[in-house]
């Protein structure tokens, strides 16, 4: 073993197979005194990372988990140790490419050793207890040219309705974008079933990060039900796997961000409003508005989902739902239900409920 190896070694003893504060002194210690082992302490840290992968974890997941647990210079840590690692990775696919292209930037180097190794260490303590997660594969069919345009159009109008300030004007970009999705997702249907090798249902992870996770993980769940997906909800490590056709994966991704954003805003109003008023209970009123938001949005994306399609596409579309609901028991043999909890603000319901209504949910527009 040479004597950088043994650096990494010993201070890998003391401070990741011992999760004290004198244990991280220790091993930070004797990394921050020899700087010749840098080479291979990025090394070790690239083998925890496609370890990760290993364990059924993507770039989006662990750099979710590091920010939520640590401080930003550990994510942008981890951020450059996939990207190193990914260089001596098999491709992986679209998905897999646009969270690398999404990482944010490398950290400049401005702490002095100690930091900067006691940093590296908390970061490989996190990596190496990662848990197993149920591995998700990519879509056999690739996005061609066509389908890219159409996502593009359907993006650009959906950041346009998030940011006007005139509800009318994102009531119409939004009901635009919707009934792009409908026909997107229906135009994949009909090629895969058209086509020589049938496509395949895959799956995706969406963050479902606190505060208020559990009316998020409910609204999510019924914009993945209303575009033939299914949820199912981590709350430990706070987000959703959603299984479905690709073309509804993304569907269900931008609707659901879209109306994120639209009942944020709706909630920051009506948050002030009530303030004005001589109200401070800003933290039930949060929750018990999401809550309402997502149960009513719920209704609506259900009784839209009745009346979406023709009868021509009925049988296409339970030959999808079939394939999705195997995949998703071959995934998840085990889930149980959960019932939102700590709803109990009258005034935050009512404006919850109120916003859900004026909110652009039609999943799929009926189609003629």
């Amino acid at each position: 073993m040479t004597s950088t190896a043994s650096t990494v070694e010993r201070a890998f003893r003391a401070a990741l197979y011992d999760d004290t504060d004198t244990g991280l002194d220790t091993g930070a210690s004797l990394l921050a005194a020899d700087p010749a082992a840098d080479t291979e302490l990025t090394r070790r840290g690239e083998d925890f990372v496609a370890q990760a992968w290993r364990r059924g974890w993507q770039p989006a997941d662990v750099v979710r988990l590091v920010r939520r647990e640590l401080e930003d210079t550990h994510v942008r840590l981890a951020a450059t140790l996939i990207r190193a690692q990914a260089g001596q990775d098999r491709p992986r696919g679209r998905r897999w490419a646009d969270q690398l292209a999404a990482l944010p930037a490398a950290p400049e180097r401005t702490a002095d050793r100690f930091s900067h190794s006691t940093a590296v260490l908390e970061l490989y303590r996190l990596l190496l207890g990662l848990p197993a997660l149920e591995p998700l594969e990519e879509p056999r069919r690739a996005t061609g040219p066509a389908a890219s345009r159409m996502l593009t159009r359907i993006r650009a109008l959906l950041a346009k309705a998030e940011a006007t300030g005139y509800p009318e004007e994102a009531e119409a970009l939004s009901a635009k974008a919707q009934e792009l999705m409908a026909r997107h997702s229906v135009d994949e249907a009909l090629l895969a079933a058209e086509a020589p090798a049938p496509d395949a249902p895959g799956a995706c992870r969406l963050g479902v990060e606190p505060p208020y996770e559990q009316a998020k993980a409910v609204l999510l769940d019924a914009v993945a039900t209303a575009n033939h997906c299914r949820a199912v909800w981590n709350e430990p490590l706070a987000f959703s796997t959603v299984v479905g056709f690709e073309a509804d994966l993304e569907a269900v991704e931008l609707l659901y961000t879209s109306l994120l954003v639209q009942a944020t805003h709706a909630m920051t109003a009506a948050e002030a409003a009530q303030r004005a008023g001589g109200r401070k209970r800003t933290k039930t009123f949060r929750q018990s508005f999401l809550a309402a938001y997502a149960h009513r949005v719920g209704d609506r994306l259900a009784a839209a989902a009745e009346t979406q399609v023709t009868q021509d596409l009925l049988p296409v579309l339970a030959t999808r739902e079939t394939a999705v609901t195997g995949r998703l028991e071959r995934m998840f043999p085990e889930t149980t239900t959960t019932r939102l909890r700590g709803v109990s603000d009258a005034a935050g319901w009512t404006e919850g409920a109120r916003a859900a209504d004026r909110a652009q949910v039609r999943a799929r527009p009926r189609l003629e």
